[in-house]
């Protein structure tokens, strides 16, 4: 873990807000699901953090990757992936993400029926099959549920696997994602238990792959041991898609104080907010904070970013040593779905983004306002 003095040192040379990527917790992160899913072929879901310099790094490790729209792909092919390191997925992929995936050879997730008739002919195919579970995370978070707009309801999966089939794709197998953040393993159980009722109707495959969605407290290798064995009834290899797992950890938002407030409750005043950090407002995300200041006293308050908007807040109820207008506050596990969900909202630039790796090194420079009307007229 980076030091308060190492955070401290960040802020003041690059600014804040600021996202921190610490290289030795990325590594350890991916060397914790090389752990437990040690038979598995392991696809980063990009959409998790995007940057450029840790998709090489991924790729260096024999990492491929999992995109779900034409611009991961782009992402993909710049760090030198192939056609073998890429799984194209998206309930309502574009043409262009068609012929170029295709183009590549890239792996397609079937995600409905109608797809069928858009998959160039003689695609590789793996069938998302959505088991209609409730799992235990946010609603927005949840993908595996009956009502969720994900995937091919286990009654219609037979049906697409012998269609694909038919029609001369190359079907690998099944895929399945039950949502994210989940901490409770009798999710994955379930999620397992209903794709291994398939294996009558559908056949022995080549492929299943598990997704990811594992809550940072998850038991990796228990649910990888359930995986594990699921794969075996169709006598299938293992693919998994961590996303947060790998990134999640390694990352911290910083921002600083710029003032105090109390109406109803007693506020921190911060220099950033949801347009550095959504996930908060978006599906009550609690990401752990860190005083970078000692003081004696403490209070206990809600740390809102600068929006006109009153869901603007990035934590409840935090216990901090009194602030005062400068100091520095660490939001950490923002390695993922903070950078990439930052927006342009109120014409604010996006931070940089920085990683040590022995030393710092600007991985994305922060943006100018000019940069965010440059395609205006």
């Amino acid at each position: 873990m980076l030091t308060d003095a190492q955070l401290l040192d960040a802020a003041a040379q690059f600014g804040t807000p600021l996202y921190v990527y610490d290289a030795s917790e990325l590594d350890a992160a991916l060397s914790r699901v090389q752990t437990a899913f040690h038979d598995a072929r392991i696809f980063y879901a990009m959409k998790a953090n995007p940057n450029l310099s840790l998709l090489r790094r991924w790729h260096t490790a024999g990492v491929g990757f999992e995109c779900v729209s034409l611009g991961e792909i782009a992402r993909a092919i710049k760090v030198g992936a192939s056609g073998h390191d890429l799984l194209v997925n998206g309930p309502a992929k574009s043409g262009e993400e068609y012929r170029l995936g295709f183009d590549l050879g890239a792996t397609f997730i079937v995600d409905r029926a109608s797809e069928l008739e858009l998959l160039p002919p003689h695609s590789k195919a793996l069938v998302r099959v959505n088991p209609g579970l409730d799992v235990s995370t946010h609603d927005h978070l949840a993908t595996g549920a009956a009502i969720s707009k994900f995937g091919v309801p286990m009654g219609g999966v037979p049906a697409v696997v012998s269609a694909l089939r038919t029609a001369g794709h190359d079907l690998r197998g099944l895929h399945v994602h039950i949502g994210s953040a989940i901490e409770n393993p009798d999710d994955f159980t379930a999620a397992f238990a209903r794709l291994s009722e398939l294996r009558p109707l559908v056949g022995g495959l080549e492929v299943l792959d598990v997704g990811g969605g594992w809550g940072q407290g998850a038991d990796l290798s228990g649910i990888a041991a359930q995986a594990r064995h699921a794969a075996a009834v169709f006598g299938a290899a293992l693919w998994v898609e961590p996303g947060r797992a790998l990134v999640a950890s390694a990352g911290t938002l910083l921002s600083q104080v710029v003032g105090l407030k109390s109406t109803g409750r007693d506020f921190v005043l911060l220099d950033a907010g949801m347009t550095e950090l959504l996930r908060p407002m978006l599906y009550g995300a609690e990401h752990p904070v860190r005083a970078l200041w000692t003081r004696g006293g403490t209070q206990v308050c809600d740390l809102a970013g600068p929006a006109c908007e009153s869901g603007d807040v990035l934590a409840r109820d935090v216990r901090l040593p009194t602030p005062l207008r400068g100091d520095v506050v660490a939001l950490q596990g923002a390695g993922a779905y903070g950078a990439a969900m930052s927006s342009n909202y109120l014409t604010r630039p996006r931070p940089a983004e920085v990683l040590w790796d022995g030393e710092w090194r600007v991985v994305r420079r922060r943006e100018s306002v000019e940069e965010i009307w440059a395609g205006e007229e």
